[in-house]
């Protein structure tokens, strides 16, 4: 136990080498964010969607107490990441007015919750679609190449770092809620279903001149308070069929990543799975306990009963939410709390450092 501690401690030590490095030496000048609610900044805030996280207690540990959109008590892995790489300490949603094509020259964010790669995802929420922040990314750089003229604009194309995350939904939002899919697909389908169309994407961005790329797999889904909640006869334990569904399709992830790095000239495309730190902040908390004042709950979440709320179901005037976020592993009951996206973004950062630099 002593020895991991150590090796974690170690971590978090070269991290914070790193950002400084970074800052001094920086080969990439933005960070640009596509994906799900793992990673949107705020973008659903602007579109109708009943999933929206634009107001309290969400955002109550982000900068000035306030909720940005993101579903998270403060800052999520982009923000971490981006901080760390020396471009900016937040990355802005693209359809937030508040900002413009100034602030997001050194970083933007196209995600939107509840979406997923398959269309059929971002249907059941009425939220963005992936071909359509694909759209936005294209809307982006004509903007782009207007504000800082067309050869700077390709550079920074060229040269940013891409952060890929989503998938989550696909499974937990469609297939095993709606029959549809189902009936289509056996569960080992539907992920080369899914892969099929990561790896359609992942060729659409290079040929609009993305070249590093970070795609993030799965965490243990089973693990989320909400599945722990409805794993009745489980006894409420982490649903271990769903945990092999995410290992097998990060495998799937991993193998697609790596033939297109052969296949695609100049594209580095690094696999960033979260399963494994994010597994052992659940299952070993204690830990983490030298490091970050540990995790005294990792089964529900601060939000409301920890159980099954999220958005407006987690609301401000819940007397149960709990008061001190850092002692819980989840936000709400889909999402992590700003120290657990803090420490799986430490765990990358070293990663993507040494794919990107």
């Amino acid at each position: 136990m002593r020895l991991i501690c150590i090796c974690i401690a170690w971590l978090i030590l070269i991290t914070q080498i790193i950002m400084v490095t970074c800052k001094t030496k920086n080969h990439v000048p933005a960070v640009i964010v596509f994906g799900d609610s793992s990673v949107d900044s705020g973008n659903n805030n602007r579109i109708a969607t009943l999933l929206k996280s634009n107001f309290k207690p969400y955002g109550r540990d982000f900068e000035g107490g306030r909720p940005t959109g993101r579903f998270c008590n403060g800052r999520t892995p982009p923000d971490f990441i981006a901080e760390a790489f020396g471009v900016k300490r937040n990355i802005p949603a693209y359809l937030d007015p508040a900002y413009t094509i100034d602030d997001f020259v050194t970083g933007v964010c196209f995600a939107s919750a509840g979406t997923g790669y398959d269309n059929a995802t971002s249907d059941v929420l009425n939220v963005i679609p992936l071909w359509k922040e694909i759209e936005f990314f294209k809307e982006y750089q004509e903007k782009l190449r207007v504000h800082v003229g067309k050869k700077k604009a390709n550079e920074i194309i060229s040269e940013a770092l891409y952060l890929i995350s989503l998938g989550t939904n696909d499974f937990l939002e469609n297939y095993y809620i709606f029959p549809t899919r189902q009936l289509h697909f056996t569960v080992s389908q539907y992920q080369d279903f899914l892969v099929d169309i990561a790896e359609d994407f992942v060729r659409k961005l290079h040929s609009l001149g993305a070249r590093k790329l970070s795609i993030t797999g799965l965490v243990p889904i089973g693990c989320l308070p909400l599945e722990r909640a409805t794993n009745i006869f489980g006894d409420h334990a982490c649903n271990e069929k769903y945990n092999r569904v995410a290992l097998q399709f990060n495998a799937k992830l991993e193998n697609m990543i790596s033939k297109l790095n052969k296949e695609l000239p100049q594209l580095k495309a690094l696999s960033a799975n979260a399963y494994e730190i994010v597994n052992d902040i659940i299952t070993r908390p204690s830990f983490y306990v030298h490091i970050f004042a540990g995790f005294e709950e990792v089964e529900k979440a601060c939000c409301s009963t920890g159980t099954f709320e999220m958005s407006y179901l987690c609301s401000e005037k819940n007397p149960l939410t709990c008061k001190d976020a850092s002692k819980y592993v989840f936000w709400d009951a889909f999402h992590p709390t700003e120290k657990t996206n803090l420490i799986a973004a430490n765990y990358l950062i070293p990663k993507l450092f040494a794919a990107f630099r």
